[in-house]
């Protein structure tokens, strides 16, 4: 069992997942995409918490290597779910990438890689103004 100072340390980690979860959301929402703040702030959100309740909650019969791979193929399923094809066009790949790269955001959040995730989140939040630019 943890102490309760160590509680609260790791809540600040989930903390930080909304926050950037957030982020990258309100960028999606100003652009009215499929996935924005909720969806995003959620998958950020979940990712950091399964990571942080796989490296915790068992103690040494845990491996966070497994936990992160099925979050990894979970939310690939989710990002499925969002592409759709209909009159020979696709749409919502971009904003299942981008929400499959959310949930790598909060699995670094959960595992303290705290600048990973706010580089990763500057960098996605960068590619996809600049992207959206037409050259």
């Amino acid at each position: 069992m943890l102490p309760y100072r160590e509680e609260l340390r790791i809540l600040l980690d989930l903390l930080l997942s909304v926050v950037l979860g957030f982020a990258i959301g309100f960028e999606r929402k100003i652009r009215s995409k499929e996935a924005g703040i909720r969806t995003h702030t959620i998958v950020c959100m979940g990712s950091a918490l399964m990571m942080i309740v796989s490296k915790y909650a068992f103690g040494n019969n845990a491996d966070t290597a497994r936990v992160a791979a099925q979050i990894v193929t979970g939310i690939g399923f989710l990002g499925a779910g969002i592409i759709v094809y209909k009159r020979h066009e696709v749409r919502g790949l971009t904003t299942a990438a981008g929400v499959w790269a959310t949930a790598g955001v909060g699995m670094a959040c959960g595992g303290r890689l705290y600048i990973i995730a706010i580089g990763a989140t500057l960098l996605m939040i960068a590619a996809q103004l600049l992207f959206h630019l037409h050259f």
